[in-house]
């Protein structure tokens, strides 16, 4: 794991002492699409043994930061780091720390859960033996075991959601970036995989976590990010954020109140003609 050494001035003689550095770090990141800022300066990072919710309205940013995090997307301007690696600079050695679940789990169509397993675990030189009996595990344990060699194309979308999270999970990265992840998930694997991700976070890994589900995110996460309009506009634990927000509730209504979303009760009233 990526680490620094660093002289503490509060040590006898100021002995050398090693602190982790942040698995991802954005500095001063800006995207934006011709006249469009999708994202407007936006400095933060997620920390091992973490769960960080990046959260936000349609049309804050969220997903645009996160396929810069991916490789997917060059910033504008600023820098996105992952275990210190620049991603624009060095995007091999960055995605080798991450495994990637975008919005939708796009796959190519006319492969089967397995030959996707195959790729990604090639590409991170896993040894073949090691490949086939993990793709396997994971897959059953998904439920996939019968459609093992089926083309994703004919899957579901929650099907094809269980087959990008073995994916993911295959190569077991320092970093999970998921992008509403549980959609389309039945409930029983919808809260196996909430245990994943805190599981994933107690090994010593990290999981970048963006959801709409903000229930969920309050059990689960350990500090958050809000975005607005591309802005950060609320970051740290619920606590952080409720001090922000001077609104002593539940995610959902120090989200809203950091986000000047209007009262839901109120809009629909105004949606029924009330």
């Amino acid at each position: 794991m990526w680490s620094c050494t660093t002289k503490n001035p509060y040590s006898p003689e100021g002995l050398s002492v090693v602190t982790q550095a942040p698995l991802v770090e954005l500095r001063a990141v800006s995207r934006r699409f011709d006249e469009t800022l999708a994202v407007d300066q936006l400095t933060l990072d997620v920390r091992a043994g973490e769960v960080f919710g990046l959260l936000g309205p349609n049309g804050s940013g969220k997903t645009t930061t996160v396929r810069m995090i991916a490789g997917l997307l060059a910033p504008s301007a600023g820098a996105v780091l992952v275990q210190g690696a620049d991603v624009a600079q060095s995007p091999l050695a960055a995605r080798r720390s991450l495994g990637f679940v975008p919005d939708g789990a796009p796959m190519y169509p006319n492969l089967s859960p397995r030959q996707h397993l195959e790729l990604v675990g090639r590409l991170h030189g896993m040894d073949e033996e090691q490949l086939q009996a993990e793709a396997l595990r994971l897959l059953t344990v998904l439920g996939l075991e019968g459609r093992i060699d089926e083309p994703v194309g004919r899957f579901s979308r929650g099907m094809r959601q269980k087959a990008a999270l073995a994916c993911a999970l295959l190569p077991r990265p320092e970093l999970l970036v998921l992008d509403e992840p549980l959609s389309g998930l039945d409930a029983p694997t919808a809260a196996v995989f909430k245990e994943v991700l805190r599981a994933w976070a107690e090994a010593g890994r990290s999981v970048l976590y963006t959801s709409h589900l903000l229930d969920v995110v309050e059990r689960v996460c350990d500090r958050m990010a809000i975005l607005d309009e591309g802005k950060l506009v609320g970051l740290g634990s619920l606590e952080d954020l409720r001090a922000r927000a001077g609104e002593e509730g539940t995610l959902e209504q120090v989200f809203g109140a950091l986000t000047h979303s209007e009262d839901p009760a109120l809009q629909a009233r105004r949606l029924l003609g009330d």
